[in-house]
C-alpha cells in the first residue's frame, strides 16, 4: 500500500510539475503579453523569454521521459535553479506574496517528484551495484 501512494505522489506531483512546465515553456515562446510584462517589470529582457521558454519545455520532457536518469538530474536541477531564481526575483521586486508563492508550490511539486521517483529513473540505482572482485582487480591493474 505504501508503495502504491508512493506511485501515485509520484505522478500527480510529477504530471503538474510537467504540465506547468510545457504551458509556462509554451507562453514564454509565444512570448505572451503576461510574459514580457513580467520580465520587463524584473527587469529582465525580453528574448529571456525564449530562453526559459526552450528549457522548460526539454526539462518536462526529459523529467517525463523513461530511463535518461543522468538527464534527469541534470532537469531537476535546471527547474529548481528556474523556480528559485524566478521567486528570488519577485521578491527582490518587492512584489506580492502570490506571485512569490506561485514558483515555490511548483518547486514543492518538483522536490516530491524527484524524492519519490522510482529506482529506474535513479542514478545511483545504476552505478551502485556491487563490482566483482575480480573486476575491481583488474581495474586497479592487479590482474
Amino acid at each position: 500500500m505504501l508503495w502504491a501512494m508512493k506511485t501515485t505522489l509520484f505522478r500527480i506531483s510529477t504530471g503538474l510539475l510537467a504540465l506547468a512546465l510545457v504551458l509556462g515553456g509554451v507562453f514564454d515562446l509565444l512570448r505572451a503579453p503576461a510574459v514580457t510584462q513580467t520580465l520587463a517589470a524584473l527587469g529582465y529582457p525580453a528574448y529571456l523569454a525564449s530562453i526559459l521558454g526552450f528549457w522548460k519545455v526539454l526539462g518536462a520532457a526529459a523529467i517525463t521521459a523513461p530511463g535518461l536518469a543522468r538527464l534527469k538530474e541534470w532537469a531537476y536541477a535546471g527547474v529548481a535553479f528556474e523556480l528559485t531564481g524566478a521567486a528570488a526575483s519577485h521578491a527582490f521586486a518587492g512584489d506580492p506574496p502570490g506571485k512569490i508563492l506561485v514558483p515555490v508550490v511548483l518547486l514543492a511539486f518538483a522536490a516530491l517528484s524527484w524524492a519519490l521517483r522510482p529506482a529506474s529513473r535513479r542514478i545511483g540505482e545504476l552505478f551502485d551495484a556491487p563490482v566483482p572482485a575480480a573486476a575491481t582487480r583488474a581495474h586497479a591493474g592487479m590482474a
